[in-house]
């Protein structure tokens, strides 16, 4: 989703839709082609004997367009679910190993194609949206309501270059669990793009599991809805009824930026955790909102948080811009802005102001001409050339450089693509694939364990049993995945499956981690004293584990109850 500067609506963009959705793309699988090509190739340097090129056909699959439902109820006041669906489905799938195309991006190719917003496309129509943006696959569908409020709901999923329609996926539940049954229907839907995919549908419905299933619809009406206040209202509803549903305090926060209420936005972008997957789009949109109040210390911690963990170049400048606003030197920044995208110009024209600035004239000039060749009509670039050319006398104060500048001022960039963050985490995850790939299998499950670990402790389970399930393949003896995929199950709430991974990894290495989830089964099914000496063995091995001493407390407690 992007918002532009001073609140400009979807008719305010001057950008093409090709430039920013159908090349971005097709110049990210050119990439990742060439990246995969290459690292393929160096590993069978390594070792011609254990790898084999992987090429563009890897990518096929990869990239989907989720439409929203058509309803077919009959019932008016239930057209708000048909965006319910791509909302849960792209964040399943992107969750397993896809990449959907976002909401924002999917209403703007439909606005630059002239069609309406509402449009529930017509099959070929479907077919030639899909081959515009590029998709491997599109999936589409209704629901259907009866008297008793039970949803039946359809899905198809479409293989655009094959021209292929696979069977339709079903699923029916009640309205007030129309979370889970999304859910279920999306590990429907990965299981038939990829009939390997081993995560448990189980997992998918934990992933949700905590979502109170008002607040999602209040989340969702604030999406559909047709005024800034009715959104609002909506979006204001949602975070009241769930405060831990972070994508609703992301709209939330945008609508406040749209309607230019910049310290409304910042306090709202607030409220999603640093490790959240919406928290660089959050800080983004944070820092511009701080940027506009002249908060330019906030605006350049937030605009840094974004670049040390995903060094896109219009974050890049504008944490550059936000440091020249407060009197610091930020030529490296623009300068490694213009070395991410020559062909923006104002990358060009920032990094030609930040050298005038130090006296680097000469380098100025050359910065401008390149600005001007990308972009012949900029007024400014061309007065900002002539005062280059026709310097004032010099000023002997040694600190006039920044304090008493005289030229134009650094251009923001005031919109965030979705897009191509996601691009650019899937290319990386491409890459690591390709590095662990040429790792002996041992090193590859510690490699994917540690990945597992981390996503397990930021709350996304899913994310935690794909790479756990990795990991099994690559070394079914890995004591530490068969710890990891006990304590996914646990989180499940399957105390069988959770067990048995647990003893499986205890027999290959006694670990303090499969003891710790055989100690909660324990606890959960009231077994107080195995519980103890479950913890017992894992502190034996792990004194220092913050988690067992936790089980341990809630152990003790439980004793002392019972007593």
């Amino acid at each position: 989703m992007t918002v532009e500067e001073g609140g400009l609506g979807r008719q305010g963009r001057t950008a093409t839709y090709n430039s920013l959705v159908v090349f971005s793309i097709r110049r990210f699988r050119f990439l990742i082609a060439w990246v995969l090509l290459a690292a393929a190739g160096a590993a069978c340097a390594q070792d011609p004997a254990q790898s084999k090129p992987a090429g563009p056909a890897q990518m096929h699959g990869r990239l989907l367009l989720v439409l929203p439902f058509e309803n077919r109820s009959g019932q008016g006041g239930l057209n708000w679910i048909g965006e319910a669906f791509p909302d849960i489905l792209n964040r399943r799938l992107n969750s397993s190993g896809y990449m959907a195309i976002g909401r924002g991006d999917r209403l703007y190719a439909f606005d630059h194609l002239g069609l309406p917003l509402t449009l529930e496309p017509s099959r070929a129509m479907t077919i030639r949206i899909a081959q515009m943006l590029d998709a491997d696959y599109v999936i589409f569908g209704a629901y259907t309501a009866d008297a008793n409020q039970q949803l039946t709901a359809t899905a198809e999923v479409l293989d655009v270059s094959a021209l292929h329609l696979g069977p339709n996926i079903t699923e029916t539940g009640p309205q007030g669990q129309l979370v889970s049954l999304i859910n279920r229907l999306a590990w429907k839907v990965a299981r038939q793009l990829d009939p390997g995919f081993a995560v448990d549908q189980q997992t998918f419905l934990v992933a949700d599991g905590d979502l109170h299933t008002d607040a999602f619809e209040e989340y969702i009406q604030g999406l559909v809805a047709t005024s800034p206040d009715e959104e609002l209202t909506h979006l204001r509803a949602a975070v009241k009824l769930d405060p831990q549903f972070a994508p609703a305090w992301l709209q939330l926060g945008l609508a406040y930026f749209r309607d230019q209420d910049f310290p409304d936005a910042a306090a709202m972008l607030g409220h999603l955790p640093t490790d959240d997957p919406n928290a660089l789009e959050a800080d983004f949109y944070r820092g511009m909102a701080f940027f506009h109040m002249g908060d330019y210390r906030e605006a350049e911690d937030a605009f840094g948080f974004d670049s040390r963990r995903m060094a896109l170049p219009e974050v890049v400048n504008n944490e550059g811009v936000a440091a020249s606003r407060r009197g610091k030197d930020a030529t490296a920044m623009f300068r490694q802005a213009v070395e991410a995208d020559p062909r923006d110009p104002d990358y060009h024209f920032n990094l030609a102001i930040a050298l005038a600035r130090h006296g680097d004239t000469a380098g100025a000039l050359a910065e401008i001409e390149e600005t001007l060749k990308l972009r012949p009509t900029d007024g400014d670039a061309q007065a900002f050339e002539v005062q280059l050319k026709n310097p004032p006398p010099p000023n002997p104060d040694p600190g006039h450089a920044i304090t008493d500048w005289q030229g134009p001022l650094e251009r923001i960039k005031p919109s965030y693509s979705d897009t191509e963050v996601r691009q650019a985490a899937f290319e990386l995850e491409q890459i690591q694939a390709m590095h662990l790939a040429s790792m002996p299998a041992a090193a590859r499950a510690a490699a994917l364990v540690r990945e597992a670990d981390a996503f397990f402790q930021r709350g996304l389970v899913l994310e935690a049993e794909r790479e756990y399930r990795e990991a099994l393949t690559a070394d079914s003896a890995s004591a530490p995945a068969h710890a990891g995929l006990a304590a996914v199950w646990e989180r499940d709430g399957n105390p069988g499956a959770a067990r048995q991974e647990a003893n499986a990894s205890i027999q290959i290495h006694p670990n303090a981690p499969a003891y710790l989830v055989l100690a909660k089964l324990e606890l959960q099914a009231n077994q107080v004293a195995a519980a103890q000496r479950d913890v017992a063995e894992a502190l034996q091995l792990d004194p220092q584990n913050s988690g067992v001493k936790a089980v341990q407390e809630a152990v003790q407690k439980r004793e002392n109850s019972s007593q």
